[in-house]
């Protein structure tokens, strides 16, 4: 049996295969962790199935600015409709900084708070209809800046 092969065996259920032990991080690859958002010191604790139990200051990476770009350009890449305030995906591009910087200083502050999401019925087959819910563009954004920020651990 290969060493490699025994390192595999080795590993952790839901350790990447490629993560090994030691400091070996300059330059790697790490595709289930946003390199804006972690530093390599916590992508390797990551990817080296680090089982500390307690991450510090996950908020303060959620409502960095870094993140916060990240999470805008997956949801502009998605695209969408509006939301109950009406603002659409193209209207928010047009003043990303500002709004994004609005973002960033209310979710600092703790003064943010979601919007309603907007119900839509898109049909969805013999005649039925199935309901659909739409946050708006900026709660997107803080979702999906949370996801980027939890999803790795």
């Amino acid at each position: 049996m290969s060493s490699t092969a025994r390192q595999s065996e080795s590993k952790a259920p839901g350790v990447p295969a490629r993560a090994r032990q030691g400091t070996e991080t300059h330059g790697q690859d790490w595709p289930w962790g946003e390199a804006a958002v972690w530093n390599e010191r916590r992508l390797a604790a990551l990817g080296n199935g680090g089982t500390g139990g307690k991450w510090y200051s996950l908020i303060e990476k959620g409502y960095r600015r870094e993140t916060l770009v990240v999470a805008w350009q997956k949801v502009a890449a998605n695209a969408g409709a509006a939301g109950v305030d009406g603002q659409s995906v193209e209207q928010f591009a047009a003043r990303e900084q500002t709004y994004l910087h609005e973002l960033e200083d209310s979710l600092k502050a703790g003064s943010y708070k979601p919007l309603a999401v907007r119900r839509v019925e898109i049909p969805k087959g013999a005649g039925k209809l199935r309901p659909l819910g739409i946050p708006a563009v900026k709660d997107r954004i803080v979702q999906t800046a949370v996801k980027l920020v939890i999803e790795p651990i």
